[in-house]
């Protein structure tokens, strides 16, 4: 269930109240009469569950609130009432399988921020990934998977492409395309001084390394499984379950596939860069097909249920 808080200035209280007041899924209203003073007007508190969210703000910004006043959205994990229970019945589909688009697209936009904490993030994931693939350790790869912060870009991509929304694309597009070449250089660096140190060398990365050379040697299922982790990305999204999510990090192969670039362009073992290259090229692919197709289903099937 969502629960809403919006300041409407007072000429535009009463519609904001029929709105929600004829929404089946909304519960627990609450009328303040200039309660609030930045901006200035009513505070009008609702509880609207999830398959009725988006409808709801699409009228309310309709009305124009989100210019003139204020809609803020919040997750609420219980709820003890008949009334939300009636709520819940009454508005059509699951609130499983519902979209808040607003939601999403709020959620997914902050990811693609240029920030010094994802670039510091993705660096430190593929420095971790790329001894990894030196060593041959899986379990160094797995937590750099987890570390990476690059499915929140791709996320919003796809939100971008669904929802027509350029600057998102172009926002989004400039995380991945500064963030893995930024990462890259890093883990060369880290590379380089390691070797310096003694504690790699490149007969490291020539040996066999049978339990991280998938990494480099990219084939059919690389693609599928891409393909099935976007699509359990942005169901996790979409339906605000977290735990799916770490699943999905530790899945697909774009940061060990940066990693191992990086080490072997450090080294000059270009079969390895090239096939490392493709793998990530591939993953990318994979999961923004997955997940724009993904968004354009439930859009589809929620239509239809609505």
């Amino acid at each position: 269930m969502l629960h809403l808080r919006v300041i409407s200035p007072p000429e535009l209280t009463e519609k904001v109240v029929g709105v929600l007041t004829v929404e089946a899924g909304a519960t627990n209203l609450v009328v303040l009469p200039g309660a609030a003073r930045e901006p200035a007007g009513d505070v009008v508190l609702c509880d609207v569950v999830r398959e009725a969210g988006s409808p709801v703000l699409a009228t309310l910004r309709e009305l124009g609130i989100d210019e003139c006043g204020s809609i803020a959205i919040e997750n609420v994990d219980v709820t003890l009432s008949r009334s939300a229970s009636r709520a819940a019945a009454a508005a059509p589909g699951l609130a499983a399988d519902a979209v808040v688009w607003d939601e999403i697209e709020q959620k997914t936009g902050e990811e693609t921020e240029l920030s010094g904490t994802y670039l510091l993030m993705l660096g430190i994931a593929t420095v971790i990934a790329g001894i990894g693939v030196i060593l041959d350790q899986p379990i160094l790869i797995v937590g750099a998977m987890v570390v990476g912060p690059e499915f929140g870009p791709l996320a919003a991509l796809c939100v971008g492409v669904v929802r027509a929304r350029r600057r998102a694309i172009g926002r989004a597009l400039l995380a991945l395309g500064v963030g893995f070449p930024i990462a890259i250089l890093a883990t060369m660096v880290n590379t380089w001084l390691l070797d310096l140190l003694g504690l790699v060398d490149e007969g490291m990365l020539l040996r066999e390394r049978p339990l991280t050379d998938f990494i480099w040697q990219p084939d059919a299922l690389s693609w599928i499984v891409g393909f099935f982790a976007g699509v359990a990305g942005m169901l996790s999204l979409t339906s605000a379950k977290a735990g799916p999510l770490i699943g999905v990090l530790i899945s697909v192969t774009t940061v060990p596939a940066a990693a191992n670039i990086a080490a072997a362009l450090a080294y000059g073992v270009w079969h390895e860069a090239a096939g490392s290259a493709l793998q990530l090229l591939l993953n990318l692919a994979a999961i923004v097909t997955a997940g724009v197709l993904t968004l354009l289903v439930q859009r589809w099937w929620w239509r239809g249920r609505v």
